[in-house]
């Protein structure tokens, strides 16, 4: 589990969307390696997965489920925004922030995004290309 793992609350999910479709949406969750079950024995869910397989699961069940999961689809993307940064690959993000500010220094990129002083030294070599 590294920094990208996120869990969105589901609360009353059954209510919700229904049995059927919560067990359809379970074996989607499995499919793109995410875990959606009930938290203990109350009647909410929470789904939990790395914030990529998260946004890969809502992009399936909008073009798939888009009606019968609309519950799930909002509050997946409300989740998600929040966590938007972690939704970016780290190449691109390290790119991005040398692009928005050229005088960064590579201790700074490496404070920012935990990476290494081969990737931020990358990341600026990649950005002056442009």
């Amino acid at each position: 589990m590294g920094d990208t793992f996120i869990t969105i609350p589901l609360p009353s999910l059954i209510h919700r969307i229904g049995g059927e479709q919560a067990k359809r949406a379970k074996t989607i969750a499995a499919e793109k390696k995410c875990g959606l079950k009930r938290i203990r024995r109350s009647r909410n869910w929470q789904i939990a997965g790395e914030a990529l397989d998260l946004k890969a699961f809502l992009d399936h069940i909008k073009a798939q489920e888009s009606e019968p999961m609309r519950f799930m689809i909002t509050k997946l993307e409300s989740g998600l925004a929040k966590h938007s940064d972690k939704l970016e690959p780290l190449e691109a993000k390290l790119i991005r922030l040398v692009m928005e500010n050229p005088n960064i220094t590579l201790a700074e990129l490496m404070s920012e995004t935990n990476c290494t002083i081969s990737q931020a030294r990358t990341a600026r070599f990649e950005a002056e290309m442009f």
